[in-house]
């Protein structure tokens, strides 16, 4: 995979788990800015994952936060629909009902994530790009994606002292950039990032909304963010790490008005 720093902490993915070799991802803490993202995201899931609603409600609280991650993932491939909409299942455009597929399909994925990432994403193509590509390429990444697949698929089934938000900011940045399968690659890097942060603690029980944060940065600054990690430079990895930290962090927030709304009934 080209992160293009070298192989510096916070929370630790994984906790229980060390690195055995150098850890590919830990320069990427000393970049300006990542540390203190980080930690401002994890206090923010921290803060959702201790409201009392969860106690007895979280799988609706997931549920809802998987409708609305697929609006606003949709939104950033730009089909930006109400969500009334797809609440009364009244949408037929692809590229919403490839991203609600994706999003509600995750919980099915957790437990296969970190043993098969190919798998997995190919799981994830096919719900997202179904209508939209070809049958026969549907979960097929192309084979000059093959060497940077498998070093990002070393990442995620490998441990890191990095925080969970940062390792899952370069799974959907490496995605997202890469874009190996040429249609919904967005789709399918913001659903992998979401997994990373379920299945490494982040967030265990899936209910904040990353995507929506992400969103209400805007669709431009996702973009020049995108373009800053593709670039390689440190600067630029340095501003796509922070701009999905600082999406995660509003993505709680819009988790806690998501546990608010059923308080109040």
């Amino acid at each position: 995979m080209t992160i293009p720093l070298r192989p510096g902490a916070g929370r630790v993915s994984r906790p229980a788990a060390r690195p055995t070799g150098p850890d590919p991802l830990a320069g990427l803490l000393g970049l300006p800015g990542v540390a203190e993202a980080a930690e401002a995201a994890r206090t923010a899931v921290d803060r959702l994952l201790g409201h009392k609603v969860l106690r007895r409600e979280s799988a609706g609280v997931s549920a809802e936060s998987a409708l609305r991650g697929a609006r606003a993932s949709a939104a950033l491939e730009g089909v930006d629909l109400p969500l009334a909409a797809l609440r009364a299942g009244e949408v037929d455009d692809p590229v919403v009902q490839g991203a609600l597929r994706a999003s509600v399909g995750l919980g099915s994925m957790v437990e296969t994530w970190d043993r098969a990432p190919g798998q997995v994403l190919a799981r994830l193509h096919v719900l997202a790009a179904t209508g939209l590509a070809a049958p026969a390429d549907l979960g097929r990444p192309s084979g000059n994606a093959g060497p940077r697949l498998a070093g990002l698929f070393g990442v995620i089934t490998g441990a890191t002292t990095v925080p969970a938000v940062v390792v899952a900011s370069v799974v959907h940045g490496e995605l997202a950039a890469l874009a190996p399968f040429g249609t919904q690659d967005g789709v399918v890097a913001r659903a992998a990032g979401r997994l990373v942060g379920i299945t490494r603690g982040l967030d265990p029980k899936a209910v904040s909304v990353p995507e929506v944060g992400l969103a209400e940065l805007g669709r431009d600054a996702y973009a020049e963010a995108l373009a800053g990690y593709r670039s390689g430079e440190p600067a630029g990895v340095a501003g796509w790490l922070v701009h999905c930290a600082r999406g995660t962090e509003l993505g709680a927030t819009e988790g806690l008005a998501i546990c608010e709304a059923l308080l109040r009934g």
